[in-house]
């Protein structure tokens, strides 16, 4: 006669424990952390490779920086430098005729309110080899401040070898359109320097003050470097 078991029925192995669904839940974190990272890489390497190639597109084979950004206003390369005859900080007045024969950097700043403008002058003064190999002969600078406050200026900051020249009604700088390049409007210069050669012909010319970025100090090096190339035919 057949038995009949009366205990409890046993639940059918499926093949799948709880340890196997940790395992297998473990496994799919773990895959995404693995793509997560794996993006992440990836966004390193390309932001990496689009700082280098803007770096490289900037740089000469040796690694130096050979153009900054800059506009070119008018007059421009080839035109004659309008002539002028200011009163310098230090007394006197100062022509551009002054230095027919020699090839002269005019330099037009924002004014006292900039000390990168007047770190540029001080640095430009610490290089004179640099500037003299660049075929720079003397560097002038001019702003529309009045003499009495650039003079004490000048003093402050030990400049001794660059006249100042004060430019208040801008008389000067609209004849160059310089103070196009500001940030206060076309009410002060921006930062334009402005080769003219032996000859009252502007050779090169870089207004690096305009919008969007208002650039108040380029570094001497990349300086000569953009003029250097700026005068190559």
């Amino acid at each position: 006669m057949p038995t009949t078991s009366t205990g409890s029925t046993r639940p059918k192995n499926t093949g799948t424990t709880k340890g196997d669904r940790f395992t297998g839940h473990h496994r799919q974190r773990s895959n995404k952390t693995l793509i997560v990272v794996a993006v992440l890489i990836i966004a390193v390497l390309l932001a990496l490779f689009l700082i280098y190639n803007n770096a490289s597109n900037e740089t000469g084979q040796g690694g130096t920086k050979t153009q900054q950004s800059y506009d070119v206003g008018t007059p421009g390369v080839g035109e004659v430098a309008p002539g002028f005859a200011l009163q310098s900080a230090t007394g006197g007045t100062v022509s551009l005729s002054d230095y027919r024969g020699r090839s002269v950097l005019l330099y037009f700043q924002e004014g006292l309110m900039c000390q990168p403008c007047w770190d540029q002058i001080t640095d430009l003064e610490k290089s004179p080899d640099a500037v003299a190999a660049a075929g720079v002969d003397a560097v002038v600078s001019i702003t529309s401040d009045p003499t009495d406050l650039l003079s004490q200026k000048v003093e402050d900051q030990g400049i001794t070898s660059t006249p100042v020249l004060s430019d208040p009604d801008l008389e000067v700088s609209r004849e160059y359109s310089t103070n196009q390049y500001g940030m206060m409007g076309d009410s002060r210069n921006g930062h334009s320097f402005i080769l003219v050669g032996p000859d009252g012909q502007i050779q090169w010319r870089a207004d690096y003050g305009g919008s969007p970025d208002y650039t108040m100090y380029v570094p001497v090096p990349d300086l000569l470097a953009d003029l250097e190339i700026g005068q190559q035919p």
